[in-house]
Formats: structure tokens, sequence, C-alpha cells
């Protein structure tokens, strides 16, 4: 079974104990992970990696919704280093969100516990370092919250659930790639493609069985790319994106952006025989692949392929299709989410939107070095997390309002520690506007949205004519197509500190983020528990004191 034994899928939940909470449907699962340095060889290389417990990738995260997740990790690289949670909500808890908007990093040699909870949600998601270019070196696992026993599930159980992390890759040590970035160059193109840490094409099977249905979650953790997964002679059905259960619309492939998860069923009823699975780049010049196998288990036919197989025909403007897909995906109305009541119960298109905002990237040359901005301002990390600023009141790290609603012609580009306030309970109208010749996908700590429109061109108030408002797909992370916009909605119903941000990561490091800054004027534990009474302290917030309790 190669990979999928000793990878992300199969791999047991370390260190775990569930002793019950208040209520009982609220368990913990503690886990214990030590991250170090190892050798790996994605692409037939050697080359250094980050490593979970030994494993590369690093372990599944397995739980239902409202567990209380309590994760001790511990450090042992040489620079310092945070764990962030992609899609996972973490209600009235940015300070546990791991990225250094809200968190200290972790000093090496240290370590530090987060306890978050996965409230109200189901799905697919990952787990990822976010300091640095770390996510280069892996680091990285697939995280996937389950449905409580109660609560219907609109399929039926599969046969086995299995986890697949695709991603670009590259052959230079990850800090390497950021000197790369802090010298003010580009990073070169990616040398492969990984499914869950492997480049080297045919190495590893899956077995099936012939008439059996199986789940495939599929992560793109890459750096920058977006990927098509396909399996040779099979269809897929769509189920969940994100958290969110579709319309079950049927596929032979997927183009799934960096930063994406998507969950799909896969009926096994094609001859016995092997077939491919095949991960490939779209939208660049240079394409790369690799593909794995899927083995029935009654099969002594070999291999169902050819060199046509594996590179299929793509279509004639692959560009159009992509959008054309993207539209198709949908939320299921009628099926439950985390709670009993149907997703579609939460009517988003009547309500009265708050406020616009436009947002948009470019790309300049700073003091003769690289940069990309938000609306012109260029991100520059402050000298202490945004969220202990504010917990411990210091003046002077950052100034809400620093980054405007809008983009503004003419004036350049400026850095700076960009932040925008917003009220709790607003209701935001989002739209993406990409300029540029290249797919952006774009995240939201947070929070999930509805992705209401895209198109080519610029949006303009007329573009609200072509809004779903009836059954748009609710995400935390969305593509916006070249020379083109895309519009979501998102209800502010999560006060804390959330960072929105470029998945093209190199672009996000110098500088295509911001922080959304959602607060409330009540200021209740209701809406915000306080700081966690381990949080680590740095910068000018080294010398406070935590709280003695904690909620």
């Amino acid at each position: 079974m190669g990979w999928w034994l000793n990878g992300a899928v199969w791999t047991m939940m370390m260190a775990i104990s569930t002793i019950p909470f208040v209520q009982a449907d609220d368990p913990y699962r503690f886990f214990d992970w030590r991250v170090t340095y190892g050798n790996i060889s994605p692409l037939g290389i050697p080359q250094r990696g980050i490593l979970i417990n030994g494993l590369y990738p690093g372990p599944d995260i397995y739980s239902v919704t409202n567990d209380n997740l309590i994760i001790n990790v511990h450090n042992d690289l040489d620079e310092p280093f945070l764990l962030s949670w992609n899609g996972v909500q973490l209600r009235k808890n940015s300070y546990q969100d791991g990225v250094y908007g809200t968190t200290c990093p972790i000093p090496p040699g240290k370590n530090y516990t987060y306890a978050i909870q996965v409230k109200d949600q189901i799905g697919s998601f990952f787990y990822f370092p976010s300091l640095a270019v770390h996510k280069a070196a892996g680091g990285f696992g697939g995280f996937r919250i389950l449905s409580r026993p109660r609560i219907p599930v609109p399929f039926p159980e599969p046969a086995g659930d299995f986890t697949f992390l695709i991603g670009d890759w590259f052959e230079h040590d990850h800090k390497a790639l950021k000197a790369i970035l802090d010298r003010g160059h580009k990073l070169p193109l990616p040398e492969g493609v990984l499914i869950n840490g492997q480049g080297v094409s045919y190495i590893s099977s899956l077995t099936v069985h012939k008439g059996k249905t199986y789940r495939f979650r599929i992560s793109n953790v890459g750096l920058q790319n977006t990927l098509n997964f396909r399996i040779q002679g099979h269809q897929m059905k769509l189920v969940e994106v994100e958290g969110t259960h579709t319309i079950q619309s049927m596929y032979t492939s997927l183009d799934i952006h960096v930063g994406q998860s998507y969950s799909v069923l896969v009926t096994m009823d094609q001859p016995d025989q092997d077939y491919d699975i095949v991960v490939s780049t779209k939208f660049v010049a240079k394409k790369l692949l690799v593909s794995s196998t899927i083995h029935y288990s009654n099969s002594r036919h070999g291999r169902h392929s050819s060199s046509a197989s594996v590179h299929a025909e793509q279509p004639a403007d692959e560009l159009d299709w992509s959008i054309k897909q993207a539209r198709s995906i949908r939320t299921n109305l009628t099926a439950s989410g985390p709670r009993p009541n149907p997703q579609g119960s939460y009517h988003y298109g009547r309500i009265k939107i708050s406020r616009t905002l436009i947002l948009e990237s470019s790309a300049a040359q700073v003091r003769r070095k690289q940069r990309y901005a938000i609306n012109g301002v260029s991100f520059v990390a402050a000298d202490t997390p945004l969220k202990l600023a504010d917990y411990f009141k210091i003046k002077g790290v950052y100034k809400v309002g620093s980054i405007p609603d809008k983009p503004r012609r003419g004036g350049g580009m400026r850095m700076e520690t960009s932040v925008m306030g917003a009220h709790h309970r607003d209701f935001l109208e989002i739209i993406f506007q990409n300029r540029e010749k290249i797919v952006q996908s774009y995240h939201l700590d947070g929070y999930s949205f509805w992705v209401v429109g895209m198109d080519r061109g610029t949006w303009s108030q007329a573009s609200r004519r072509e809004y779903n408002l009836r059954d748009a797909i609710s995400r935390s992370t969305t593509q916006v197509y070249p020379e083109s916009w895309t519009a979501v909605y998102v209800a502010l119903d999560n006060v804390g500190m959330w960072n929105i941000r470029s998945e093209y990561w190199a672009r996000q490091y110098l500088g295509q983020q911001f922080y959304l800054k959602v607060y409330s004027q009540t200021h209740s534990l209701r809406d915000e528990y306080l700081l966690p009474k381990n949080a680590l302290l740095c910068g000018r917030a080294s010398n406070k004191h935590t709280p003695i309790t904690t909620p």
C-alpha cells in the first residue's frame, strides 16, 4: 500500500484520549505533536522537509462537530513555527488562528498548546505551517470534521474515506525560497506536483473493491498552482466543499485552486483492472503532472493505462471551461449541515448589504524589490501580533482603516500593517477584482462566504444582476480568474482579528494580505473569548502577563 499507509491518509491520531465535557456532545480530543526536520524525497531528490511526529505529510485530524481539540505542538526546528487551520472557523477565538497577526510564533525548543473547538462545522479542511515559506517543506495534513451521529448526511456511508493532499512542489529548500523572496525576486517555477507527499508517478496504488463507493477528500496545499484532479474512466460525484454539502453533480475532473478543498464520492463501476489518478497543473505554459493508481482487488489485467490516459485532451478554452464548472457548484439547500436544520434555512440573498468592499491586487517594485498589494497597500508584519496589541492596549502597533474599501487610482504602492475595521453583525459584499493575467485565490480566516458571482472583465453594479441569490456555494477560499472578478457575501458573526490573504504564497508573503478586525462594542464573553492563559507573548507584549483564568 506504500504511502497510503505511512502518509496522511491512514495515519492514526497521535496521543488521543477522550474525556467528557460539561455536555456529553462536546468531548475533548488530545494530540501531542513534535515538529522536526527530516529527509524527504518527493521528486526523487533528497531534501529537507518539515515532519510532524516523523510523518510527511503530517497526521490527519479526525474530529466530530463541536469537539474540543487540544493540540500540543513542540517546535524542534531551528526557527519559530506556527500552525494554522485552513477553513476551521475558530468561533470567538481568533487567538488560536495560528497566523502572526493573532498568535506569537513558537520559539525553537518550546511548545504551545492550541485549544480549539470545531463549533457548528462539518467537512474537509487542512492545516499548514503559516510562517515564512515553511509550507514549501511540508508540515501540512488533512483535517476532517464528521457529522454528529444523529445529524443526517445526504449520502450513504462510503466503504472508505481517503485524504488526498495535492500541490505543486519546489526542489529548493524552504529557506532558499524565503531568501529569494527577501531579496525582492520572484520564485522560480515549481519542479513538480505531489499527491500525499509523492511526486514520482506509479510508485503507489490504492486497492478498492468493485461495486463499492469511496469518499475522496482533496485539498490543494500547494504554493501557487491550480490543479486538475481526475480518475481515469470514473465519474466523481461532488458532495461537499469546505464544510458545505453540495448539489450532487457528476464531474470527470475538478479544478482545485490553491487553498481549496473538495469532497467527492467515486463508485468503482469499471472492469477489474488498474486506473490512473492524475493531478496536473492548469493555466500555465509548462504542464506538470503526477499520477497514482487505483487497483481493483480482483484485477488480473494490470494497468489500463497509456500516455493518452495520463495526458488527457484539454478543453479548447480551459478558462471558460473552468468558470462554467465553478458556477455549477451549488449548495444543497435541503441537506443538513452541522445542525439538523437544512442548509437553505439561512436566506442570504434577502439580507441588506451593510457595506461593499472592492479588493484589487497589484504588483510593483518598491525600493527595487518585488511587492504585492491589495488596494495599493502592501502588508508588513508588525513587531507584535495585532490581537495582543488589542488585548494589552498597546498603541502604535497598527491603525484601523489603514487600507481603503476600494482601490485608489494613482499614488503607487505603500507598505503598512494594513487593518480594516468592521462591525459585528454587518453583512458585507466583497468584490475580488483581478486585473492581472494569472488565476488568483483568496482565503478569509474565521468565516465561510457565499460565492454569489464571477465573470470576466471588470465588476460593476450591473454585475449584481448575475448573482446567484438562492443556492450559491458557501466556502472559505475562492478563485478569481485572470482579468475577471468574483463576488462573495459574508455575514460578520465571528468577532476577532481575521486574515484575508492571497493563497498564492509568495504574494501573501510579499504583502498581498490584510486583517479584518470584526469588533463588538459590548466586549462580552458571549462574543469573544479572553486571551488564553497559556498564550505566548512576544514583541511589545513580552513583558505583559496573561490572564489567570479563561472561560
